[in-house]
């Protein structure tokens, strides 16, 4: 499992206040477990856990298998939650610069014609040996109405049907929609598309663990069972003892009504900046309503220090930070010895890229502590599919149980609409 460590955390809270929030976020839980908070009709992540389909996850496999053995890019055409979990899992565990056979490319999460264009160019590009590369597309949406990817999907499919026919696009497109109704539906039934269901009782953004995300991340050469079974294992640890995830869940509700506003998701492992995104959306569209709610930034150290460290050290003090670390890295490159030394980095000459990563963890906490930023960290023993499920799990929880203690619906995104409002109406529709 995932540790905890939220010391440079409780040094800004006194114990009346931990133990005022413990009580709200138990509570919550209970609403959780027992649906009677505000949403409740939208708990299907956990009872996916709760009751695993492994016949689903076969079937995934199968045509993930079968793609990566035909595919040279597969495009994941979403926005939202539709692609931020894959990418964010598939970021953290597979490096495509090692020769991996598919590559994977999104589509349909803005609505850049330039950005498109050039994909589709892309794509167009011959092999080096002169035939024609091979494109696979999932288009992810309940709906199907959705502008983003719905334009990007009508584009990419006329662009599939000049290059391989009718017929052969039948067999390179597959779609993850709702059970029934919506306009991509339609195009199912009209063209004899693959299908996979999103349960209707799962929100975009809670979906990765569903064929949302798992059928790009088995594509991309993920154990998509390990993954699912460290969500499943999570579950089952959490749902006996909770201790862990409430108590983070606590500590983030007492700071915030001690009068932080933001909270930095913040790594020194590159890797993991994905997950920073995917937990960008969980927790801003879960808590940012009726003018509540922490305000979800990412930031990728040791990169950002060199931009917003000044304003993280010194600027307004409305700041908190969640820290994502890496006990075990995959790799240890080890620093050479240097003869000359022209830049005086010998007394670093035998110790690990992730020694040193640690230690500029450690000066970065210390350092931000001081400067009045409390600090929540959470370590991971490792970088693995297993263990990232765990983590998607545990944010997935605690941030159900942090918007419930501030009794408000963690699934619903009424705010979403507006922007698509007024969008419509300046098009003419």
């Amino acid at each position: 499992m995932i540790s905890l460590n939220l010391q440079e955390a409780l040094l800004y809270l006194n114990a009346e206040e931990v133990s005022e929030s413990q009580l709200v976020s138990a509570e919550s839980f209970n609403k959780l477990k027992q649906k009677t908070g505000k949403g409740s009709e939208w708990l299907g992540w956990r009872t996916i856990l709760e009751n695993p389909n492994d016949a689903l996850l076969e079937n995934i496999e199968r045509l993930a298998h079968h793609i990566r053995q035909e595919a040279d890019i597969f495009i994941v055409c979403g926005i939202g939650g539709s692609y931020l979990g894959a990418k964010a899992v598939i970021d953290a565990l597979i490096d495509h610069r090692t020769g991996k056979k598919v590559e994977i490319h999104y589509a349909g999460h803005n609505m850049s014609g330039t950005y498109l264009t050039r994909l589709i160019n892309y794509i167009s590009q011959p092999k080096a040996d002169g035939s024609k590369k091979s494109v696979f597309l999932n288009v992810i949406s309940k709906s199907g109405t959705t502008i983003e990817p719905a334009l990007s999907f009508r584009v990419l499919r006329n662009w599939m049907i000049s290059c391989y026919g009718e017929e052969e696009t039948t067999q390179r497109i597959s779609c993850t929609t709702s059970a029934k109704g919506g306009a991509l539906n339609k195009i199912i039934d009209a063209n004899n598309y693959k299908k996979f269901v999103v349960p209707d009782d799962v929100g975009g953004r809670f979906s990765v663990l569903t064929p949302v995300g798992l059928l790009p991340i088995s594509v991309a050469g993920v154990d998509i069972k390990s993954l699912y079974y460290g969500a499943v294992s999570a579950f089952q640890a959490f749902e006996k003892n909770p201790a862990k995830v409430l108590n983070y869940a606590s500590i983030r509700y007492a700071l915030y009504n001690k009068g932080f506003k933001i909270d930095i998701i913040a790594s020194f492992e590159s890797e993991l900046s994905g997950i920073g995104g995917w937990l960008q959306q969980l927790l801003g569209e879960s808590e940012g309503k009726s003018k509540k709610g922490l305000y979800p930034a990412v930031h990728s150290y040791s990169t950002d220090l060199h931009s917003l460290g000044q304003m993280v050290q010194d600027g307004e003090r409305t700041i908190m930070e969640t820290f994502i670390t890496v006990k075990n890295p995959a790799v240890n490159l080890t620093v050479p010895s240097d003869y000359d030394d022209f830049e005086g980095l010998n007394f670093v000459a035998g110790k690990t890229f992730h020694e040193i990563n640690t230690m500029a963890f450690l000066g970065t906490k210390e350092a931000h502590v001081e400067g009045g930023v409390p600090i929540l960290t959470i370590e991971l023993n490792k970088i693995d599919a297993e263990t990232i499920g765990e983590l998607l799990y545990f944010f997935e929880l605690a941030c159900a149980i942090y918007v419930y203690n501030l009794n408000t619906n963690p699934f619903d995104q009424p705010g979403v609409e507006g922007y698509k409002k007024a969008m419509y109406r300046l098009l003419g529709k």
